[in-house]
This record gives C-alpha cells, structure tokens and sequence, in this order.
C-alpha cells in the first residue's frame, strides 16, 4: 500500500514540476472531507517574503454544505498593494465534493473545483483537483493534485498545475504536527506545519493551522508564513 502511495506522489511531483504556475501562492492543504450539512466561516493569512518584497494576502469566507457530500464556499480575498494598503484583491467560489466515504477504501477520495475573478481587472481563473487522504496508523498523508487555467486582459491565457502534500502526525486532535510539501513550474517548498481540531457540542468544531514554507529555489529568499482559523456548525 504504502509503495502504490509513494508512487502516486512521484508521478505527481513530476506532473506538476513540468507545468506551469508563475504565481504561484502556498495555501492550503485540502482534506476530502465535508461533514453533513455543515456551515463554516474561515479566515485565511499568507504572509510570502522574497527578493520581489513582501507579499500579505488575507481570505475571508462563508460556506454551506449542499448535500452531506457537497459544500459551496464564497470567499473575498485581500491584499497589500506597493503603497502599502490593504483592500479587496478578488473574490472566489469554491466547490468541495467528499466522493467516497470515510475509511471505506484504502484512501479517501474528494474533488475542488475554484472560480476566481480579480476585482481591478476582467482576469479569471479555474481550478479543477483531486484530493486524498491515507491514514498509515497515526500518520495521515494529505495530497492534493490541481489544473488551472486563467486567462483575461492583464495574464496570458495559459495551463498550470500544483501539487500540494501534508504528512502529519494525529498526537492529540488539538495538536498535529507535520509536514507540508509545495510544487509548481517556478517553486518548490518544504516546511513544518501544525493543525488542530477543538470539537464542540454537535458537530460545532474550530479547526487552526499554522505553517512556514521555505522555498528551495536556489539562493533566493522565498518564505511564506501561512495561518487559517475555520469554524464548522
């Protein structure tokens, strides 16, 4: 089992290293799964610095679960600008459909589809991915394989690709350390993240995570600070 896993991330890794994604941003490793019904809020932060400057960008959103499989989610996103102030970069909806149930099989399978319009300029973007999770005892392998197409009036219309892998470690449910593997055409990135689930009454849940990724481009400077904070009810 474990080598058919590790095969995959190759295959993957390889896929997405011959694709291109010059802006690419580190975000979120996505789980497959959607708890029945739920609602959620979720803020988002990145904070990438490099030899460009520094680049903050912050999400804000609301999701609603369709289905017991299927949620839809609306998010604004914000930015810095060159002068230094912060406003509203685009606006996003989100997709998330739980394709198998959990534990049934010998992996956990869901799909993200991603519509995102850049709020300045008639610039949008699509994302189609495949996302899975394994469970090897108390370690979790967390990836997520995605196209992306964009086109509009300021970016070239074009095809790009992203691999993005979380292996963790399930200590507590508060408390999960691991680590988080980013790739792109431009970017590879490799750090330590943590996560953490506090349950509630129900299906009440606040989900934090916190992570740095240090880019492997050379000697460029090239790290992102990255933390969310999502509550499900």
């Amino acid at each position: 089992m474990m080598k058919h896993v590790l095969l995959i991330f190759v295959v993957f890794m390889a896929m997405c290293t011959s694709a291109q994604a010059d802006n690419f941003t580190v975000d979120k490793v996505y789980q497959p799964y959607v708890l029945p019904f739920e609602r959620e809020f979720e803020w988002r932060f990145t904070s990438r610095q490099n030899d460009n400057g520094n680049v903050l960008m912050q999400r804000f959103s609301f999701g609603h679960a369709l289905s017991e499989f299927v949620i839809l989610e609306a998010y604004i996103v914000g930015a810095r600008d060159e002068n230094q102030d912060f406003g509203v970069e685009g606006y996003e909806l989100e997709l998330r459909w739980m394709i198998t149930e959990q534990g049934r099989y010998w992996a956990d399978w869901g799909t993200l589809f991603e519509l995102e319009k850049q709020h300045n300029t008639n610039d949008w973007e699509v994302k189609a991915g495949l996302l899975t999770e394994k469970e090897f005892g108390q370690f979790s392998l967390t990836t997520n394989v995605t196209l992306v197409y964009e086109w509009g009036e300021t970016v070239p219309n074009e095809w790009e690709s992203e691999f993005k892998a979380k292996f963790r470690y399930r200590w507590l449910p508060e408390v999960q350390p691991g680590v988080e593997v980013y790739v792109a055409e431009d970017f590879i990135g490799v750090g330590p993240a943590f996560m953490g689930i506090k349950r509630f009454d129900r299906q009440k849940q606040l989900k934090w995570e916190l992570g740095f990724i240090a880019g492997l481009n050379g000697d460029s400077k090239d790290h992102t600070l990255r933390m969310s904070l999502e509550y499900e009810f």
